[in-house]
């Protein structure tokens, strides 16, 4: 008999009657026999030297499987991320007009594919390029005190070799100029959204980057000399990520304008009093879209540990994890509640809004995000009930000033994100701070037995003040080229049109009308946006598509229109 780690194994015990977990020690204990064989023949008579020799080889052994860990797990979370641009396609192109499906999803398509370009080439280099833990020499020392405003060095990636760090930081950055491809929907040309995601993702982005998450960065709680002692916090890109895209966002809607019909009367471009609701064709897609990016939110806060192969990384994961569960559940529930509410008070009906329900919930989910590891879960279902009612009225606050944002992107990264980024000096733990970053600070709401401590809050509202600042000083002049040099606004009649016939020459549907002779489909009558009736007439094509004729009458028609 072999006695093995608290197992009694006989040798005539077939393989196939172990236990995995019996299976695994065996394994191990047969690589410690060929460490002991290798380490015998290299120190014969030196006992010593083999104890250690065995000790390193160990050693040596136990870091290689907790890489290989550790490099799946992030490959995991950037898999999972990255999976979050089909729940943005699928929720833009359910909040659209028929019309302008097969173009917005096209869009996010083209976001994702610039934001990969443009983070291989210059993204990355200026978030992460030069001295930092993820570029140096494992053995070099940061030198106390440095802080740079932009990082110099692994352009297209020349020198850098760690990509699975690549691959999570590029699934962050398309992920912010993603969020801008909703809020212009069904009114912007092609060209303009290749050229903002390059210019987000290549510049804008990796300097905010740079300032919060680099050792570097002069914000950065890494930086071995932080900002005021402490550094503003961000777990996992409430305000790097959310508030960068929403902001950029709302700078692209003002510039853009609102959509025809939206704001104005169609026909007479007088503003009307009532602002016209334009619904999504569908609500089955934003369901399945906002599902989708629930579940690509895991790996966007809990894989933010960068690690999960000790005990402290596992126990910050498994957190932030929960707190992203309840915050996404609260803001839910009360966005859904609370426009239900206001609906009864007004009409005397009690109304169920889907939507409110949606972007409730995403609301959570934003407003959690910097601070899911750093807070505890009672505090994360108070942060996502207040952003459900940040969503409500920071939506209707949009509408106030006729800024037209077809999926209310802007109410729930940016509102929810500048939230997200305020509650953390509002509710940080101080355990879960001191296990994150290793400094002594708490939230103001943390009585440390003398005073309140309000300087967390202080760094946290500066770092909200340069995002905002920075994207602004950028992407406003940005956006007003494009405008200028015609590459941001379609062309009227594409727009009432469709943009996906406009540019696409077809409809994003293969909706057959039926069979007929020859060919031909029926005359029928569509009602247009201001009710009157238009005839149209139109042939079935070899695709099953219907071929609308206009005759030259028609076409001024909708060209005053």
């Amino acid at each position: 008999q072999i006695l093995f780690l608290g197992y009694t194994i006989h040798p005539t015990t077939p393989y196939s009657s172990f236990s995995s977990s019996t299976m695994v020690r065996l394994n191990n204990f047969q690589e410690q026999i060929s460490f002991y064989d290798s380490c015998q023949s290299q120190f014969e008579d030196d006992i010593t030297a083999q104890i250690q020799c065995i000790s390193d080889l160990s050693q040596e052994k136990t870091n290689d499987i907790s890489i290989g860990i550790d490099t799946f797990f992030l490959l995991f979370g950037s898999s999972l991320m990255f999976f979050m641009q089909a729940g943005f396609a699928m929720l833009c192109a359910g909040s659209v007009r028929l019309k302008n499906v097969q173009n917005t999803m096209l869009k996010n398509l083209l976001d994702a594919c610039g934001a990969a370009l443009g983070f291989w080439s210059f993204g990355f280099a200026f978030a992460y390029g030069g001295t930092n833990e993820f570029t140096r020499d494992p053995q070099e020392e940061i030198e106390d005190g440095v802080t740079t405003f932009i990082g110099d060095g692994h352009f297209f990636l020349q020198g850098f070799e760690n990509y699975s760090i690549w691959l999570f930081q590029f699934a962050f950055a398309a992920t912010s100029a993603t969020i801008v491809a909703g809020s212009l929907a069904e009114r912007s040309q092609m060209r303009a959204y290749l050229c903002y995601s390059f210019m987000l993702t290549g510049f804008v982005y990796p300097v905010v980057v740079h300032t919060f998450w680099s050792v570097e960065g002069f914000l950065s709680p890494f930086n071995p000399n932080p900002f005021l002692g402490i550094g503003a916090m961000d777990f996992a890109g409430a305000g790097v990520v959310h508030m960068t895209g929403g902001m950029t966002a709302l700078i692209a809607v003002m510039i853009l304008g609102p959509r025809k019909g939206r704001f104005t009367d169609e026909r007479t471009g007088e503003p009307i009093e009532r602002p016209k609701r334009m619904k999504g064709h569908s609500m089955s897609l934003q369901v399945l879209g906002t599902f989708i990016l629930w579940f690509g939110w895991y790996g966007f806060n809990v894989g933010s540990t960068y690690t999960i192969s000790s005990a402290k990384s596992a126990t910050i994961a498994s957190l932030a994890g929960v707190c992203t569960t309840l915050a996404g559940s609260a803001g839910c529930v009360t966005a859904l509640c609370f426009s239900t509410f206001k609906t009864e008070k007004i009409t005397g009906e009690t109304t169920f809004e889907l939507v409110y329900a949606l972007n409730g919930c995403l609301s959570g989910l934003v407003s959690i995000t910097g601070a899911c590891g750093l807070v505890e879960p009672w505090a994360a279902v108070v942060i996502g009930f207040v952003s459900g009612f940040i969503y409500f009225y920071s939506s209707e606050l949009l509408v106030k000033f006729r800024l037209d944002d077809a999926v209310d992107a802007i109410p729930v990264h940016l509102f929810n994100g500048l939230w997200g980024m305020l509650c953390i000096g509002f509710f940080a733990s101080p355990s879960r701070v001191e296990q994150v970053y290793g400094v002594e600070v708490s939230g103001l709401f943390y009585y440390d037995g003398a005073s309140y401590d309000g300087s967390l809050l202080a760094v946290q509202f500066i770092g909200i003040l340069f995002i905002l600042g920075w994207v602004m000083v950028l992407m406003t002049p940005f956006f007003l080229i494009l405008s200028y040099v015609g590459w941001l606004r379609a062309d009227p009649l594409e727009e009432i049109v469709g943009l996906d016939i406009s540019y696409h020459g077809r409809s994003a549907y293969n909706m057959e009308w039926g069979r007929y002779e020859d060919g031909e489909a029926p005359a029928q009558e569509h009602k247009s946006n201001g009710g009157d009736t238009v005839g149209m007439s139109g042939t079935m094509g070899m695709s099953g598509d219907v071929v609308v004729s206009l005759d030259e009458e028609e076409i001024e028609d909708v060209w005053d229109e």
